[in-house]
Formats: C-alpha cells, structure tokens, sequence
C-alpha cells in the first residue's frame, strides 16, 4: 500500500464524535482520515434541536445516562466536560441560549456547531471523504488496518468506530459499526429505538388525534422512573419531551402513568370546587386547569354519567375517582415509532470490552469506539452531544 494512503488513523463516520476526534488528533500532529457514507458530513447536526443544535447541557452528571456499566460513562465526562465544550463554542463566537433545565442551543443555526467542527479539522489538516462505502476492514500486525472502499484502499495504524446506531436511517445510518464490533470479538447489548415518541392501537389512538398538536405539563412514569415536562399529542400518538425521556426506561407491554396536574392534589381541589361551586359542572372547573378539548375526552372517559350533573349532586366516592384517574391516568402503548424518528439508538457496544477511560478495544489493539455505537444514552436535552464530545476527546489523547 502506497503511503499516500496511509494514515495514522482513520474514523469512520462523519458525525459529532467523528469530528471533534479528527481535529484533536489531528491538531496533535497525526495524520487523520475520516470516512463517511453519505453525501456530506454532519447532518444529523443540523437537525438536531429543531435545526439549532442542543449541544450540551449545563448539569451534565453520569446519572443523566444509560449503560448497563453505569460507572462506564464518568471517565470520558470527567475528562472532557461541558465547560471545556462551551469554552470552544464561545472561542469561535458561536451566539447561544439557555432554554429549561440547562439545556445550550444555538442562537442561529446548528451550522455554526459543524462549521466549527470542520474549522478544527482543518487545523488538523484532517482529510474528509464522503460518499465512501466500506466494503472490508482487516487487521494486520505490521501494516494495521486495511480498509478495502469504494473510493479506493487506505490503511492506518488506528481505527476509530464513530459510525452512530441505527436511528434516522434517512441520515444514513446504518448498522455497520457494530457489523465491525462483532467482527473484531465485540459482544452487542440489545439495540432499542431511544428517545422516540410512542403510539397506540386502542382508543388513545383515536383521542390522541382528536387532540393532535395540544402540550400538556404532565408528569409521566413507567416501573420506577418518572419524568415531569410537556407531552404532546400528536396524530400517531403521544410525542413531546417527556415522552421521548421516558421512552429510554419503558419496555414493550408496560403501562405507562400519566398525572395531568402534578402540582395539585386532585381529590382535595374537587372536593374543595364541590362545597364551593355546588351548581357548576365537573367539566367547567377542570377547564381552568386543563385545555377544553382535552376536559371533553377525559369527560367521555372518566364521568360520561355524570357530565351535566351540577358538583353537589356528584358522590364524593366518584369524584375521588375521577382524581385518581386524573392524577394517574393508565395507558399502554403499543410500541414507539421507532428508528425512523428515534432520536437516539439504546444499547451496542458493550463498554464491558472498553477502555473507559481511553474508548479503546480491550480485544484488538489499535481499535475504538466512540459516540452513539456504545451502550452509552443520555437523556434528552444536549446529553448525547456531550457524550459524542467526551468520548471523542478521550480517544484523539491515546490514538
């Protein structure tokens, strides 16, 4: 192999973590390719966060991720933090905002964050080629890796899987990083669309339709977890931010709870409107409270015998009901959308056979694995970024 083709080390996927690893490496003096299938770099970047890119987040804490080792994750996060990315933002004058719960966005465009990641590859004099399908990888102790594509043979002396899962395939993803795990000895955790909006086949369906485009603060919960922030109703069924958190902890088959007014207690209000609004309607206190349209479908669930009964002839024991439903309305969905708007891809690679501290392959020397292909998730609100940003960082030190 010429040695116009090889390199100290090559990335296969042109995405966050792909990135920022090329221009660090790259600034450190290697000799850095980046391999990418699609027709141009970063453009699940520019659709992150509504097209302003979430990039990270003001509280990030290794308790704010999902990896079967939860320790996994505190190494990289400790040794590349959000104030170290922020500090990079703010270096290249990129505008940004804080919106609830810490989380960072762009003031104009998610641009700005991927023409600062190509910035920093061309400090690095990183080579970029898309529209490169990888067609065999092998490993050979003197020369390295050999990657045979259809944009010619490169070799390298280190390989860095940034290839992402399998989320949005209209990305471009695909499912090829953990093809290459396996390859090398790498065993998968189960793969599960994350952070994704869920629906249903019962009569939710048809509520959730009639309500299509309405948010409600609720608090959702399945099993042990709970989550408190906007669900939205949409025409295949329930989306929004809390959704898509408790997406990441809710197994096929479960329940899911669902308190429309968290900060009240809601048999105590009703009871209260009964002695104080004897002749109103159940119906016309809870709009106060609750969208009309959304008062009419919990009405048709919950007291249809009872919807033009004034409050004092309503029984106490009913209205304690219609408070429990209320306060712990019990739905299952039938499943979610899955990969094709999952945000993000649960599970991959098992950190098990992980460096945590380096990204690196415990079973083949020269090997890493970063970003979205590792069993490791955050939460919805720029956690992901940072993951992508943290374990990249802590590759580009060791390749």
């Amino acid at each position: 192999m010429s040695l116009v083709n090889h390199y100290d080390a090559i990335i296969i996927g042109g995405g966050a973590s792909g990135l920022f690893c090329a221009g660090l490496a790259g600034q450190r003096g290697l000799r850095v390719l980046v391999l990418d299938s699609s027709n141009k770099v970063g453009k699940k970047i520019l659709m992150s966060g509504g097209g302003r890119c979430n990039f990270t987040n003001l509280y990030v804490t290794p308790d704010n991720y999902l990896c079967q080792n939860p320790h996994f994750p505190k190494s990289a996060l400790s040794s590349y933090n959000q104030w170290q990315f922020i500090e990079l933002v703010e270096r290249y004058q990129i505008p940004y905002h804080e919106r609830k719960h810490g989380e960072l966005f762009c003031d104009d465009s998610a641009k700005d964050i991927l023409n600062m990641l190509l910035a920093e590859c061309e400090l690095g004099q990183v080579a970029i080629k898309t529209r490169c399908t990888i067609n065999t990888v092998s490993h050979q102790s003197e020369q390295g890796f050999n990657l045979v594509t259809s944009l010619g043979s490169f070799s390298a002396k280190s390989l860095v899987v940034a290839s992402g899962g399998l989320s949005i395939p209209t990305m471009g993803a695909t499912g090829f990083g953990y093809e290459l795990a396996q390859q090398f000895g790498h065993s998968l955790l189960p793969r599960t669309a994350g952070l994704v909006p869920f629906t249903f086949s019962d009569h939710i369906k048809g509520i959730s339709e009639r309500l299509s485009g309405l948010a409600v603060d609720v608090e959702l919960s399945t099993a042990n977890t709970s989550f408190r922030e906007n669900v939205l109703f949409t025409h295949r069924g329930l989306s929004g931010p809390v959704v898509l958190q408790l997406s990441n902890y809710w197994q096929p088959g479960a329940l899911i709870t669902m308190n429309l007014l968290p900060d009240s207690d809601i048999a105590a209000l009703l009871l209260n409107y009964k002695s104080q609004h004897a002749k109103s309607l159940l119906r016309n206190l809870l709009s106060q409270h609750l969208a009309k349209a959304l008062v009419a479908e919990l009405q048709t669930l919950f007291w249809p015998q009872y919807a033009d009964t004034a409050m004092a002839e309503i029984p106490d024991a009913v209205l304690k009901t219609v408070a429990e439903n209320l306060s712990a309305w019990q739905l299952k969905p039938s499943g979610t959308e899955g990969y094709r708007t999952a945000e993000v891809t649960l599970g991959g690679v098992n950190t098990d056979e992980l460096s945590s501290k380096t990204m690196a392959s415990k079973n083949q020397p020269g090997l890493f694995f970063i970003g979205e292909v590792v069993d490791v998730t955050g939460h919805l609100g720029g956690f992901n970024f940072q993951w992508a940003w943290a374990s990249a960082y802590a590759a580009a030190q060791y390749l």
